[in-house]
């Protein structure tokens, strides 16, 4: 069985300072990792919070992603996608179920269509000039409907790799608007012809 919030304290703070900060993590002695460790430091480690504060549209009724669902760049009957700006690597795209579900409530016929269009994204994405991988992740915890990230690392930039390339982004400067909406409109026409859906009028 899993520790409880207080036991998972007690056993993390035990390896703590007396400040309640623990080491420097080993991710962030890779040579991918966008901080020098000289001078970094670990937050002080706080005490659980019960309950756990609400994530934003818990309730279907006051969701913001429901009340966006008319909103993206490609469409089907389920399923809607979006390009999201302001980041800092050549291309950012959210998928969102367009009925109210997260993760663990998908139908399976729903989580196999999840997989499928996760898998079609991933190869248009990188297929894109320039583009080395797609990275997808699901975090979930700060909005309660489902949405599942897909980054696109530059070719080249081995600094970005792996897990910190979501720190990099953050750091980078923003991405030209007009190249990111021009590969979007890439993915989705191709999205379109190898799955199914419409892109969005214009």
């Amino acid at each position: 069985m899993a520790l409880r919030p207080d036991e998972f304290y007690e056993h993390a703070i035990a390896a703590a300072d007396g400040d309640c900060r623990l080491t420097l993590s080993r991710m962030t002695g890779w040579d991918v990792s966008p901080f020098e460790p000289d001078g970094l430091r670990v937050s002080p480690l706080r005490p659980p919070v019960l309950p756990e504060p609400a994530r934003q549209g818990e309730d279907p009724s006051d969701c913001a992603a429901c009340g966006r669902s008319g909103e993206g760049i490609w469409f089907d009957a389920r399923w809607r996608l979006t390009r999201i700006a302001g980041v800092g690597v050549p291309l950012a795209l959210m998928l969102h179920p367009r009925d109210h579900y997260d993760m663990a409530d998908l139908t399976d016929e729903l989580a196999a269509e999840l997989g499928v269009l996760t898998t079609h994204l991933v190869r248009h994405i990188q297929a894109l000039p320039y583009i080395s991988r797609a990275h997808v992740y699901r975090i979930g915890d700060g909005g309660a409907h489902l949405h599942i990230w897909f980054f696109a690392r530059p070719e080249g930039q081995s600094q970005l790799y792996g897990s910190w390339l979501v720190v990099w982004d953050d750091l980078l400067p923003e991405y030209p608007a007009d190249i990111a909406d021009a590969d979007a409109g890439i993915v989705v026409d191709a999205l379109v012809a190898s799955y199914g859906g419409s892109r969005a009028a214009d």
